[in-house]
C-alpha cells in the first residue's frame, strides 16, 4: 500500500460494488466475493453475490444485510451468509432512481427492513426477522418516489430523499413510532415541514445522531421568497427536537452528490472525489481530489451513474472509498 501521507492505495482485480468493514478487513459481498485484509492482499469471501445485484447495504448492527439492483427491482435479505428472503419493488420508473432500501433497529430493539415492496410511493416497514409487516393497513400516498432511505441511530425517524414530477429532488421525514400505531402517518408530510426545504433541490441527507440531520441542497432552486427553507448549494443541521435549522450554510465550491456519510460533528460528500465538510460552516475540512468517485448528482435520472462506493471504519478513523483501479483507504484528520 502507498500513496499520500493520508491516502494509500490496495490494489484491485476489479473495482468493488459494495464495500462494509468487518473489523480491520474491507469485504465486498456483490460482484463475485472478496475481502482484503490489512496486508491488502485479496482473498475470495466464502459466499458471493454477482448479477443482477449491483450494490448493497447492512445495518448498523452488522447482523443483516442486502444486496439488490440500485436501479432494478430485485434485492435479498442476507443474515450472514444466509438468504432470509427476497425483496422486491415497483417496476414504476425503477431504471430512472435509486432503489429505497433501509436496514436498521427500531427503539424496542427489532430489527426491520423499510422498501417499497408494492408501490414507489407506499413505505413498508417490516420485521427483517419474519417478514412480518408491521404498517399494514389503509394508504393514501402521495405523488412521491422514495429513494435513498436512512434510519436515525435510535431508529425513531426514516429519512426519505427521493424526488416529486417533474423531477425535483425533495426529503421527507417519519416518526416510526407513530407510523407502527398509524401506518398512514408514512403516507403524510411527516415531521419535517415542507416550507423548510422546499426552495433548494435537497439531494442528500445523513443522521448526524439521534436528533440532528443534516441535508444538503443541489443547484437547482425552486421557490427563492421561503426564507425559513434551505437554498441551494447548502448544508443544514435540523434538530428534530427542536424543529429548527441549527445551521444553514452555503457549501464552498461544489454541489455536494447524493452521499453523505456522518463522521462525527462532521460529513463526508462524494462528488467526483470525497470531502470532508463541517455542516456548521459548509467549509471544506479536508479533500482528496487525487481519489476519483463518479460524479452523481441527484439520485434520479434517465442515464444509470453508479452511487460512489464508500465505508467509513466503525472507530471514524478510516474511509475506503472504491476507485476503478484500487481501493482508497483515507487515514481522517
Amino acid at each position: 500500500m502507498g500513496a499520500s501521507m493520508t491516502v494509500e492505495s490496495i490494489p484491485v482485480k476489479s473495482a468493488p460494488k459494495s464495500l462494509v468493514w468487518d473489523g480491520d478487513e474491507l469485504v465486498s459481498a456483490t460482484g463475485g466475493g472478496r475481502r482484503w485484509g490489512p496486508d491488502g492482499v485479496e482473498r475470495s469471501a466464502p459466499y458471493a453475490w454477482s448479477f443482477p445485484f449491483d450494490t448493497g447495504t447492512v445495518s448498523a448492527s452488522g447482523r443483516y444485510s442486502a444486496v439488490y439492483q440500485e436501479r432494478g427491482t430485485k434485492a435479498a435479505l442476507l443474515e450472514g451468509e444466509r438468504v432470509v428472503r427476497e425483496l422486491n419493488r415497483s417496476y414504476y420508473r425503477a431504471p430512472n432512481y435509486d432503489y429505497p432500501l433501509a436496514l436498521g433497529r427500531l427503539g424496542d430493539g427489532r430489527e426491520v427492513v423499510v422498501h417499497c415492496p408494492d408501490k414507489y410511493n407506499v413505505l413498508q416497514i417490516e420485521d427483517a426477522a419474519s417478514g412480518e409487516r408491521l404498517t399494514a393497513g389503509g394508504r393514501e400516498p402521495e405523488d412521491v418516489f422514495h429513494s435513498r432511505l436512512a434510519l436515525s441511530p435510535d431508529g425513531r425517524y426514516l429519512l426519505s430523499v427521493g424526488w416529486v414530477w417533474q423531477p425535483f429532488g425533495t426529503v421527507l421525514v417519519y416518526d416510526t413510532a407513530l407510523a407502527l400505531t398509524d401506518p398512514g402517518t408514512l403516507d403524510g408530510d411527516g415531521v419535517l415541514p415542507p416550507e423548510t426545504a422546499a426552495n433548494g433541490e435537497v439531494t442528500a441527507g445523513c443522521w448526524l445522531d439521534a436528533d440532528r440531520l443534516v441535508l444538503a441542497t443541489g443547484a437547482e432552486d425552486w421557490n427563492d421568497e421561503l426564507t425559513a427553507a434551505l437554498p441551494p448549494r447548502h448544508l443544514g443541521v435540523w434538530s428534530i427536537a427542536e424543529g429548527r435549522w441549527l445551521h444553514r450554510s452555503p457549501v464552498a465550491d461544489a454541489d455536494p452528490g447524493v452521499l453523505l456519510l456522518p463522521c462525527g460533528d462532521q460529513v463526508i460528500s462524494f462528488l467526483g472525489h470525497p470531502r470532508l465538510l463541517d455542516p456548521a460552516t459548509g467549509r471544506i475540512v479536508a479533500e482528496w481530489p487525487e481519489v476519483a468517485v463518479p460524479v452523481k448528482p441527484t439520485c434520479f435520472g434517465y442515464r444509470r451513474v453508479p452511487t460512489p462506493v464508500a465505508a467509513l471504519h466503525p472507530d471514524g478513523t478510516r474511509l475506503a472509498v472504491a476507485t476503478a483501479e484500487s481501493i482508497a483507504l483515507i487515514t481522517l484528520p
